[in-house]
């Protein structure tokens, strides 16, 4: 069906996988290409980064470490903001622009499902306007990448993909092969999926009218947004969510394992991680730089906050991570405590970068912990070296067979 330049075809059935988000590459003519494209089979991101960005990670920053390689990072909105955007619009701004100046053919993104609003149906769009009608957030899993076939199909030379970081990295995988002219890559970040039918779960938790919420935000002030049909706003703190109540396998595997929260081989993510209130940008290579540049004055961009320690916030993740890994209950904080922790976290937890750098250590814990308990095998090929510094600090060290072994740069083999 095409309407207003949105193209969503049909996608074919996905071909069964143990460990898989449904990025697509399963459901093309050639389900094979998993074996090499997936992330969750052998990932290898200094090769990547370095065909993607010219260069790996450079232990001269710091923050290289956490987010992947990136030229400069901002604090940034839209401005004038976009009626209907997750935040000010401006992943979708970017896209509409490409467009626009006819840069691309066309834009391959998730737009909603015409009987769900929070379910992702892979699109090609074609037309500016056509983006107005993807924007927002929507969850479960997208397979993004079936749509690449049908899009060299139609004749485009020139594509433009937004995408979540395990369908970036099939999509960089199999670049060389896939034939275009040019490709633009604009990255979001992404953690704990689920099923669009858990997340009904998960907001039936959350309120007695759930079929009235029209939008939903994880924000870097430790609160969860809700928005109505009706207008009301309602703000829960991280503390106060029902995060116990969820059964067990609600976060799949894949998602409690994922190694790259900031999609690190995008040209540019866009997210709110270290935004405080605003969207967070890291610019990665001359192709995000020429993204970044084509919204003009329509951007305005600040120095990214950097506030607070992180290191306890994280260790009390490790400790309930730890539990729950090995199958015991997660500790509940007393009712009272809550609503304490909820006015002092904003005020005193990690902020700004910090805040970011302590979801990216939480994210490598998690994917050690779960790994080691359900897939100890797979630890030695699915979690790369700068995961296992990420989690030193914190007393965690592979056992025999966890890691690759490690050449020291200055070494010779």
């Amino acid at each position: 069906m095409v309407d207003r330049g949105v193209w969503a075809p049909g996608v074919g059935p996905a071909a069964h996988r143990d460990l898989c988000t449904d990025c697509g590459v399963s459901r093309s003519s050639d389900a094979k290409r998993c074996a090499s494209a997936c992330q969750f089979i052998k990932p290898d991101y200094p090769a990547m980064e370095l065909k993607v960005h010219g260069r790996t990670r450079d232990p001269g920053r710091t923050d290289e470490l956490f987010f992947g390689p990136f030229r400069r990072m901002v604090r940034a909105r839209l401005s004038p903001a976009r009626p209907g955007a997750q935040w000010t619009g401006i992943a979708t701004r970017i896209a509409e622009r490409l467009l626009e100046t006819g840069a691309v053919d066309a834009v391959l993104t998730m737009a909603p499902d015409p009987e769900d609003k929070w379910r992702p149906v892979p699109v090609l769009v074609t037309k500016p306007e056509g983006m107005a009608q993807v924007r927002g957030m929507r969850m479960g899993y997208a397979p993004l990448l079936a749509l690449l076939e049908p899009a060299r199909a139609q004749g485009h030379k020139r594509l433009a993909v937004i995408g979540i970081p395990c369908q970036v990295y099939a999509l960089r995988a199999m670049e060389r092969d896939l034939g275009f002219e040019r490709l633009y890559v604009i990255g979001t970040p992404c953690s704990d999926n689920t099923t669009t039918e858990s997340f009904h779960t998960f907001l039936g938790l959350l309120s007695d009218q759930p079929d009235t919420i029209t939008y939903l935000e994880f924000r870097a002030d430790y609160h969860v947004e809700l928005r109505f049909a009706d207008g009301r706003k309602q703000e829960i703190p991280f503390l106060k969510l029902p995060i116990s109540d969820l059964p067990p396998d609600f976060f799949p595997l894949t998602c409690r394992t994922c190694v790259d929260y900031t999609n690190a081989l995008a040209d540019v993510t866009v997210g709110y991680m270290g935004g405080e209130g605003e969207q967070w940008l890291l610019v990665r290579n001359e192709r995000g730089e020429e993204l970044i540049a084509s919204l003009g004055d329509e951007l305005k961009t600040a120095p990214p906050g950097d506030a607070g320690k992180r290191a306890s916030a994280v260790k009390g993740f490790l400790i309930n991570t730890a539990r729950s890994a090995g199958g015991l209950p997660l500790r509940r904080m007393p009712g009272f405590m809550r609503g304490i922790m909820g006015w002092v976290m904003p005020r005193v937890g990690p902020r700004g970068l910090e805040f970011a750098r302590a979801r990216v250590e939480m994210k490598a814990v998690e994917t050690v912990l779960h790994l080691r308990r359900a897939e100890p095998r797979r630890m030695k090929s699915m979690i790369p070296d700068h995961v296992w510094r990420l989690v030193e600090p914190y007393g965690l060290k592979p056992e025999d067979g966890e890691r690759v072994s490690v050449i020291d740069p200055g070494e010779h083999p």
